[in-house]
C-alpha cells in the first residue's frame, strides 16, 4: 500500500537535514507518507512552488514565511510552520583581503561582534576617504536571516547597510564562487557554504551567527494555512517524522551516518566530512587550518530547537519594521507571530499546554536591550540605524 504523496522543495544546506534524514531513513514512510523531495536552486523558487501548490510542504527561510503571510515583497499566501528545522547555523565569511584589514583595525576580542563591526566602520571610513568602492556583502534573500543578522551586526558599530556598504542577494550554492570572483567581499549564509569556501582558501569565517544571537530561527517547514487547514492528519505525520529524524541526527552515534545521507549529489552535494564537522559544531575557520568548535553552531533538535517559538517569529517582524519593508501595526505582529505554530506541533506529540510566554526574551542578542515581544516600537526605539518609523 502506497502512503500520501507528498512533493517538498528543498534547497542544499545543512539545516534541511531533519527533513532530508525523514525521507531517506524511511521516517515519513513510518507515518505513511510517500515524500518525493526536490532539490531547488533559489529561496524564490521554493517559495513560488509553494505558494502555488507545486510543493505541498518546503523547507523555507523563516522570514520568507511571515512575508509571505503578510503579503510583502510578492502575492499573499499565508503559511503556517509548525516544524523548525534549525536554530542558528549560519555564518559571516570574509575574503582573506577583508579579514587582513579587518584584523588590523580591530581592538579586542576577534570574536567578539562588537570588536569586528567597530573595525568594519573604520575599514569603511578608510575606503571612502581613499575613494575605494563599496563593500560588498552577499545575502540570500531580502526576507532571510542572514540579511538581518549582516545588518543587526554591522549596524551596532555605526555602519549603515544600505548607505556604507553593498547587499546583494545570491543563492546559497553560488556563493563561494561570487567570494573567489571577487564579485562580493563577504557573504553570510548557512552551513555547509562558509566551510567550503575555507577548504577552497578564499574565505575566512569571521562569526558564527550564534556570536550575534544566542537563538535565532533559521529554516521552517512551512506549509500553505490552508493546505494545513485541509490536511491535519498529514502535518501531525510530517511533524512526528521530523521529530524521529532530529532524535536521530542528534545522536552522536548516528552523525557519521546522517552526514554521508546529506552529502549524496541529489541531496547536498558536498563532502561528508565537512557536514559531519557542521553537525558537531566543529569548524575550520581559516585556510591556515584554525578550528573552532560551538555547541550552539547548528541545533537541529537538541534544546527545544525544533518546536516553533512565535517570539523568534516577532523579532524577525521587528527586523523588517526596522529595515523598511514592512510597517509596524499589532495586527501584522500577531499575523507573523502566528506564522510559527507550537500548537500544531505539541498536538502531534501529545504536549498540548507548553506554550512559552510571548514576553520572554528568546533571542539574546549582542547588543542592544533585550528583545520583548510585546513592545517592537520600543525595542527599535534603542537603535540609531534603521529605515522603519516604529
Amino acid at each position: 500500500m502506497t502512503g500520501q504523496p507528498l512533493c517538498i522543495g528543498f534547497i542544499p544546506l545543512v539545516d534541511a537535514a531533519a527533513l532530508i534524514v525523514a525521507v531517506d531513513k524511511g521516517f515519513a514512510a513510518a507515518e505513511g507518507l510517500d515524500v518525493t523531495l526536490v532539490r531547488e536552486i533559489s529561496w524564490s523558487n521554493v517559495r513560488d512552488k509553494l505558494n502555488i501548490g507545486l510543493f505541498d510542504a518546503a523547507h523555507l527561510l523563516a522570514p520568507v514565511a511571515i512575508a509571505s503571510s503578510l503579503g510583502l515583497g510578492h502575492v499573499k499566501v499565508p503559511i503556517v510552520a509548525p516544524f523548525n528545522l534549525g536554530l542558528n547555523g549560519n555564518a559571516i565569511t570574509v575574503s582573506p583581503g577583508l579579514h587582513a584589514a579587518i584584523m588590523r583595525e580591530i581592538s579586542g576580542d576577534p570574536f567578539d561582534p562588537m570588536a569586528t563591526a567597530l573595525a568594519l566602520s573604520r575599514v569603511v571610513a578608510t575606503r571612502r576617504k581613499s575613494g575605494a568602492e563599496p563593500l560588498t556583502f552577499g545575502m540570500t534573500f531580502p526576507f532571510s536571516t542572514h540579511n538581518y543578522q549582516l545588518r543587526f551586526w554591522m549596524a551596532a558599530g555605526g555602519v549603515d547597510p544600505d548607505e556604507d556598504v553593498r547587499l546583494v542577494v545570491l543563492p546559497p550554492p553560488y556563493m563561494v564562487d561570487s567570494l573567489a570572483n571577487g564579485h562580493v567581499d563577504a557573504f553570510c549564509v548557512g552551513a555547509p557554504w562558509n566551510s567550503v569556501a575555507v577548504d577552497l582558501g578564499v574565505g575566512h569565517i569571521l562569526h558564527f551567527v550564534s556570536d550575534i544571537l544566542v537563538r535565532a530561527a533559521e529554516k521552517v517547514l512551512a506549509v500553505r494555512h490552508s493546505w494545513s487547514e485541509r490536511n491535519p492528519d498529514v502535518v501531525a505525520a510530517l511533524i512526528r517524522a521530523h521529530v524521529r529524524a532530529v532524535e536521530y541526527i542528534e545522536d552522536p552515534r548516528h552523525r557519521a551516518e546522517a552526514a554521508h545521507i546529506l552529502a549524496r549529489p541529489e541531496r547536498i552535494g558536498v563532502d561528508a566530512d565537512v557536514i559531519l564537522r557542521t553537525l558537531d559544531g566543529r569548524l575550520k575557520i581559516s585556510p591556515d587550518g584554525t578550528m573552532r568548535e560551538s555547541s550552539r553552531y547548528l541545533l537541529v533538535g537538541r534544546e527545544g530547537a525544533a518546536r516553533p517559538d512565535p517570539v523568534q517569529a516577532a523579532w524577525l517582524y521587528a527586523q523588517m519594521v526596522r529595515w523598511g519593508q514592512a510597517s509596524i501595526s499589532p495586527e501584522a505582529l500577531d499575523v507573523a507571530m502566528a506564522v510559527f505554530r507550537p500548537d500544531l506541533y505539541d498536538a502531534a506529540l501529545g504536549l498540548e499546554g507548553n506554550a512559552r510566554k510571548a514576553g520572554s526574551d528568546a533571542i539574546g542578542a549582542f547588543a542592544g536591550p533585550a528583545f520583548d515581544a510585546s513592545d517592537i516600537a520600543g525595542h527599535l526605539a534603542a537603535f540609531k540605524i534603521g529605515r522603519g518609523k516604529p
